[in-house]
């Protein structure tokens, strides 16, 4: 069979830096994923976007958070939110956070956390009971070369000394799209004789990642 790997040349780091223009919502369509239709919205798989303004019972559900826009066509997209049985009115707009490329990204590892378990064995267990708890993603580890006059290296340090929380994007060579949040924990750096200098980087990500088809 032929191989589907994926080539890791050609990764882009994204991190939020911004938000661009408010978009009108014309339509919601509720269930597990929520469906927004926006005429000619524009957006691409995996763009985060700011939810306000809407109106019904499903309000609650949306406004105020941001979303991985999903599934996308030209005129919906869906957010993976789990609206069933609540009712939309009218209104509302979404609004997509703004990125700049993180460069000299050499190498990538992580989303390694693990849920955590609890043992719910009682007496009349058979065998060892273990309930899952939530998801953890654990942290994104990236080999920089620092460049202190790079924009995209500017805000994760800015993002690192305000303690801010911050959406990045991974986009991968073949299109799809990895939306998390998270803290910038730490980025220290080195040299050495006949070496450039080097970094790395540690985000904790925070909350659910979201990988989306192009």
């Amino acid at each position: 069979m032929t191989s589907t790997a994926i080539s890791a040349q050609g990764t882009k780091l994204e991190t939020e830096t911004g938000s661009g223009a408010a978009k009108n919502i014309t339509g919601i369509q509720p269930g597990f994923p929520t469906i927004i239709t926006i005429a000619a919205h524009g957006f691409n798989g995996g763009d985060v976007l700011a939810l306000a303004g809407i109106t019904g019972s499903i309000a609650a559900k949306l406004n105020g958070l941001s979303f991985p826009a999903t599934n996308k066509t030209t005129n919906t997209f869906a957010v993976q939110v789990d609206t069933t049985g609540l009712a939309y009115t009218n209104g509302g707009t979404a609004t997509p956070s703004a990125y700049t490329e993180v460069i000299n990204v050499k190498s990538f590892n992580g989303f390694d956390g693990a849920a955590s378990e609890s043992d719910v064995t009682n007496l009349r267990s058979a065998a060892k009971e273990i309930m899952i708890g939530l998801q953890d993603f654990g942290k994104l580890s990236l080999n920089i070369n620092p460049d202190f006059a790079d924009p995209g290296q500017g805000a994760m340090r800015a993002a690192r000394a305000a303690s801010l929380k911050r959406w990045f994007k991974l986009t991968l060579s073949n299109g799809f799209v990895v939306a998390f949040q998270a803290f910038v924990k730490s980025m220290p750096w080195q040299g050495g004789v006949d070496a450039p200098v080097e970094g790395t980087c540690e985000l904790r990500i925070s909350g659910d990642v979201t990988i989306t088809a192009p």
